[in-house]
């Protein structure tokens, strides 16, 4: 009993030590966003507060346009992503057909390939289809997800059939079933992937460095990775600490609004037999 105590105590402060170190870039980027500029980094800012670094970056920097930009490649490509990945999970979790099992292992090896290395064929097939430098172009090769479908496939399985087949003896259609009795039961799976998806979409910066040309097609993370270079940041931290911090504003806002909702579903979208 006191060994348990000992390796939980453990277990707890190591933790506690890996939160305090992935803490420090952050404390470090807000404090450095709020200070006068100056030549000496420093963990905690040594120099008065001030508001100016958010409104020189904010005048210099289209932030309307890259917003604009982001947002509607992370609320489209996971609308597009909600369905693609709903009607493949039910296929192969719920529907009983041949070659099923290999279909769902192509997918599942989907997941293990990074996806750095399908940047050149992406590209190549985009090129084709004249959709470089277009908002079309970013978002179509992420429309379906191996790891939605898996995490999906696991939640409808793990499903009683008699709910699906009370729902079709009240008359209800395959439609009608699947919004009715599949999504409402894999709500954590659902969120658990938005998640992931919209964060990864937000802070993504190699694929629409590649595939965008214009100012017009910018995001967030290509803009920040622009200005960081061009002369208006003026060599300063402060100014490149305050657009990195106007661009993390929203999901830091997210997580700590809704981090109880998030956390559960993590938990509840565990593999299911």
């Amino acid at each position: 009993m006191q060994r348990k105590k000992i390796i939980g105590a453990g277990i707890t402060l190591f933790a506690v030590i890996l939160g305090i170190i992935w803490l420090i870039p952050l404390i470090w980027l807000i404090g450095t966003a709020f200070s006068v500029p100056s030549f000496h980094m420093t963990l905690f800012p040594t120099t008065p507060f001030t508001l100016d670094n958010l409104k020189y970056v904010w005048n210099a920097i289209p932030f309307g346009t890259y917003y604009l930009n982001t947002l509607t490649l992370v609320i489209c490509t996971f609308a597009v992503q909600f369905v693609t990945s709903t009607l493949a999970a039910y296929a192969l979790g719920v529907m009983d057909f041949k070659g099923s099992s290999i279909v769902f292992a192509v997918i599942f090896m989907q997941i293990i390939i990074p996806n750095d290395v399908l940047i050149t064929p992406n590209f190549m097939t985009l090129s084709e289809m004249k959709l470089i430098d277009t908002k079309l172009g970013m978002m179509l090769p992420f429309y379906g997800s191996a790891l939605a479908i898996f995490l999906l496939r696991q939640h409808f399985k793990s499903i009683p059939k008699a709910l699906a087949e009370a729902a079709k003896i009240d008359g209800a259609s395959t439609w009608q079933t699947i919004w009715r009795v599949y999504m409402p039961c894999a709500k954590p799976a659902y969120l658990s992937f938005a998640v992931i998806s919209v964060s990864y979409h937000w802070n993504n910066y190699l694929w629409p460095l590649i595939v965008t040309n214009s100012p017009q097609n910018r995001t967030l993370t290509v803009g920040l990775a622009i200005f960081a270079k061009s002369k208006e940041a003026n060599m300063q931290w402060a100014n490149v600490c305050a657009a990195a911090f106007i661009i993390i504003l929203p999901l830091l806002l997210a997580f700590f609004v809704a981090q109880k909702q998030f956390m559960s579903s993590f938990v509840s979208a565990g593999i299911k037999e």
